[in-house]
């Protein structure tokens, strides 16, 4: 058993880890069979990968509540390998595939010692959905026909589907009673799977649809022949097949193949899809755990890649991380890896205690799991979900599903890459951009004085290149505040959008705050929250829908203050030019205007420089108009201080029994006694009791920023406040207007 820092609390949760180990092996048994024979591999191969995976990844592996055996994704691969391998011999393929699945796992505990989790960055989002949904229409290609009882149809993918109306017919017409009883079977498991969730009654939910599927099978095999004094109405042919004695029987890998294309290509096809699926499912796995724990994506790699050699050699699939079963385990409050090794323990209960029972299931009560397993991925309201990110996001989709479809898993991927990369390039209408700064470092992270980090992007973040921005995230610990500013960055990919939505979760999870910012100033022809951005395009949308995260959220700050909000200002404000700091800078525009009165709050983007030098700014700044007169000032921090003042006639003031204020500020302005005067007591010790802001008097009003980056909305809250504050402070002194 995995080594637990705190034993007592791993002892007290061993119940409800116990307890979720056996719901989830209530799942993984009739899936684990069925997946097997859907890759035409003996049924006991699923069994020996799961509980393989299950003991093996819960020693030695990185994650905490995830769930491993034999995947979905591996059933169109393992299935061509076997075929393909054995020249029409299933068995001999079977045994030759086995060797290919030792040599990936080999392989992919060399990704782990590599560190090569990376990897999974490098997908981008929409091709895996398209690769996803690829792999359920061949899971229900090949299925349908077995759930019907019509275990002999064959071909290629695309003729399986053209079989599906000539198998409904020939089961509606059949008066084989292998056919129709295997069909009757069938499509009772199939209404369970599909109806099981709309049954309300919390026992009836105790027990998951599978088990329904397992029970309703064994029983009627009973009814036969304890009531009804009959035989199974089903021929022994068209049952699962278990050895009596299962570990005399089980199968070993041949390597009799293993320097010819075919076996290489097998290598290469499952290694691929087993790491993408486990890397993919960890990372969703993560977003469940209630305690928002990371995984040591690494570390996992190499135990999955020690599980499936180990299940190669006793005859059993490859070992993945599987997300169904995972959910499962996390939503019957499972806390440690324990869970997944009592899930391995209660199949290796079952296979041994259960034979009998096992024999009793028709293949065709296995094929409905599935038949819905590949519908779910494959699902019309997965395509919807797709366009609703963008309707260019539906060119990579289908272009991975037909090229997988057509060819195989391994060119549908690559397909799926650079059909992303097109599209980025069509939607930016460059490419030099892309080729100049894709392996450019463009990713900049530091701790602030206030104890937040700042993190930002620019030129371009994609699929491509967004290890980078992944790297600086997980250097931070999640309780702390962050902010990622995309504003320098000219494109940002959905993939990008999604992983960040993600992070914020986290963020929030652990009482922390991560904030992006910048996106305000991108457009996109969609409305969703993960659609690509693109500061070339036109976010002047005027739909409050088309608003970031942030903007919605800035208009419930205005609402909470009574002010007025205004997203989109393209005018650059005139009164900005009136003070010192804006002296050598050019505005450019301002967006996201919140106004009170005379008060306005407002982004803004300026130029600063000439030429090469020329550099593009972002920041948030609150502007206070007063109606009294007070002394023209500015108040800055060492080293701002120093650039402003070459710019003007303004001099130190050092103030008298303040040496406090006098260390952390410079204070300046045109005459020097207005300005003390203007700077009491009250005053000083408000200043000195705030964090800094930079302030700069016009006579006619205030203008006051934080830092030359756009303001988070929890900095805004804090800005306006503090602005506020000091204009009631302000007031309070009765400063006429002369």
């Amino acid at each position: 058993m995995p080594v637990q820092k705190a034993p007592n609390q791993f002892l007290s949760a061993l119940p409800q880890n116990i307890f979720a180990g056996f719901v989830v092996s209530l799942i993984a048994l009739p899936l684990g069979l069925g997946l097997a024979l859907a890759s035409e591999a003996p049924p006991i191969s699923g069994i020996i990968a799961a509980v393989v995976g299950g003991i093996i990844v819960s020693i030695f592996g990185g994650s905490n509540v995830t769930i491993t055996g034999p995947g979905n994704g591996l059933v169109v691969v393992l299935l061509t390998a076997i075929t393909t391998l054995g020249g029409g011999d299933m068995q001999l393929g079977y045994m030759y595939t086995l060797a290919a699945i030792v040599v990936s796992g080999f392989i992919m505990v060399l990704l782990g010692f590599l560190r090569l989790g990376i990897l999974s960055d490098f997908f981008p989002s929409t091709a895996i959905q398209g690769m996803l949904a690829a792999i359920g229409v061949g899971i229900f290609a090949k299925q349908f026909h077995v759930m019907l009882g019509n275990s002999n149809e064959d071909g290629g993918l695309v003729e399986l589907l053209l079989e599906i109306p000539k198998t409904i017919n020939t089961f509606i017409v059949t008066d084989n009673h292998n056919f129709f009883y295997a069909g009757i079977v069938g499509l009772v498991s199939l209404f369970i799977m599909i109806f099981h969730a709309k049954i309300r009654n919390k026992y009836f939910q105790l027990v998951p649809a599978p088990m329904w599927i397992v029970v309703f099978a064994v029983g009627m095999s009973y009814f036969f022949q304890l009531v009804l004094k009959q035989e199974h109405p089903i021929d022994e042919a068209w049952l699962i097949n278990i050895p009596n004695d299962v570990f005399s029987s089980l199968a070993f890998p041949n390597f009799g193949k293993s320097y010819t294309p075919e076996f290489i290509t097998a290598v290469i096809s499952i290694t691929l899809i087993a790491s993408i699926e486990s890397l993919l499912s960890i990372k969703a796995v993560d977003q469940l755990d209630p305690l928002k724990r990371r995984s040591n994506v690494n570390k996992d790699l190499k135990a999955l890649g020690f599980a499936t050699i180990i299940s190669g050699f006793l005859g059993g699939l490859n070992v993945v991380t599987v997300i169904a079963r995972s959910s499962v385990n996390v939503n019957n409050k499972a806390t440690n890896r324990s869970a997944n090794f009592f899930h391995a323990i209660f199949l290796l209960a079952f296979l041994i205690l259960f034979q009998t029972q096992l024999k009793m299931i028709p293949l065709s009560a296995l094929a409905a799991i599935l038949v819905y397993t590949g519908y779910k991925l494959a699902a019309p309201k997965n395509i919807l979900a797709v366009s609703k990110v963008g309707y260019e996001q539906l060119i990579i989709f289908f272009a991975t599903l037909l090229t997988t479809i057509f060819t195989s898993l391994i060119i549908g991927i690559l397909i799926g890459i650079l059909a992303t990369f097109i599209v980025h390039v069509v939607v930016n209408k460059e490419i030099i951009m892309f080729v100049r700064n894709g392996l450019k470092p463009n990713v900049l992270m530091y701790k602030e004085t206030d104890g937040s980090y700042y993190v930002s992007v620019k030129n371009f973040s994609s699929f491509v290149n967004f290890y980078r921005l992944k790297n600086k995230l997980n250097r931070i610990p999640e309780h702390e505040n962050v902010v990622v500013d995309f504003s320098r960055c000219r494109f940002v990919d959905n993939t990008v959008m999604e992983n960040i939505h993600t992070y914020v979760e986290k963020f929030e999870s652990k009482q922390g705050n991560l904030e992006v910012t910048g996106l305000d100033l991108h457009g996109t022809t969609s409305l969703h929250p993960f659609a690509p951005r693109n500061i070339n395009k036109s976010r002047d949308l005027g739909d409050k829908l088309s608003l970031t995260k942030r903007q919605k959220n800035l208009g419930l700050v205005a609402q909470d203050f009574g002010w007025d909000y205004t997203p989109f200002v393209t005018e650059p404000m005139d009164l900005l030019s009136q003070f010192t700091y804006f002296k050598t800078r050019r505005v450019e525009r301002t967006k996201n205007l919140l106004v009170n009165g005379n008060d306005k709050l407002f982004d803004v983007v300026f130029t600063e420089g000439a030429f090469i030098a020329r550099q593009l700014i972002r920041s948030t700044m609150f502007h206070v108009k007063v109606d009294y007169q007070i002394p023209e000032f500015t108040l800055d921090k060492e080293g701002l201080f120093e650039y402003v003042k070459q710019f003007t006639e303004l001099s130190d003031i050092e103030v008298d029994n303040h040496p406090d204020f006098n260390k952390r500020f410079y204070l300046s302005g045109t005459n020097r006694q207005e300005v003390l005067d203007f700077f009491t007591d009250d005053i000083l010790l408000f200043l000195e009791s705030n964090i800094y802001y930079h302030i700069e008097s016009n006579k006619d009003g205030l203008l006051i920023f934080k830092k030359e980056r756009l303001a988070s909305v929890k900095e805004i809250k804090a800005m306006i406040d503090f602005g506020l504050r000091f204009e009631k402070l302000i007031k309070e002194k009765s400063y006429v207007r002369a």
